[in-house]
């Protein structure tokens, strides 16, 4: 599968993808939003394991390479929320980018783009997104994206320890748009 926008390209991945992806996954401000960075072998471990949710018809995260330079600017997509969560629908999108991308539009772009695909493609009414309490950054897509914040479905993520400060989530969602 291939989704291109103006300037970029979704599309899956590829072992030539494995350097720049550890490089993204391993630096401490990319992932000060996540309990820890990754290593390289963690870093493949989650590109197998996008792989195989996308073979597996449960996860449709893509790589997202720039159009002008071929450049591997991070991941962007949708998922089926693999913990409890108290709401429904059990979709996610999420995106991470390298920082060196951050800033220059990206993040929506590409998400607006697994969005329709989403809703289009992949037959879902809502998609929800989510992240920890103090990613303001993050919440600022989900906003420009049109994603509205739920405040009774926010969280303590099941996946975070206790006392950490990124186990407060708050969770966004957006309906498939009314076209008719």
């Amino acid at each position: 599968m291939r989704i291109e926008t103006e300037r970029l390209i979704l599309r899956q991945w590829q072992d030539g993808d494995r350097p720049a992806f550890a490089a993204i996954v391993g630096d401490p401000h990319v992932m000060r939003y996540y309990p820890a960075t990754r290593s390289r072998a963690e870093a493949d471990a989650w590109i197998d394991k996008m792989i195989a949710g996308y073979a597996a018809g449960t996860a449709h995260f893509m790589a997202v390479e720039r159009k002008s330079d071929g450049a591997l600017l991070g991941l962007t997509g949708t998922a089926n929320i693999a913990f409890a969560i108290p709401t429904s629908p059990r979709v996610e999108i999420g995106w991470l980018l390298g920082q060196q991308f951050w800033g220059q539009g990206y993040a929506p772009e590409a998400a607006r783009a697994s969005l329709a695909h989403a809703f289009d493609v992949l037959g879902h009414d809502e998609i929800t997104a989510f992240t920890a309490e103090i990613n303001r950054p993050s919440q600022r897509v989900m906003e420009k994206l049109g994603m509205h914040r739920d405040l009774a479905a926010d969280f303590e993520h099941p996946n975070v320890p206790m006392g950490n400060p990124l186990r407060s989530h708050v969770l966004y969602r957006i309906a498939k748009p009314d076209l008719t």
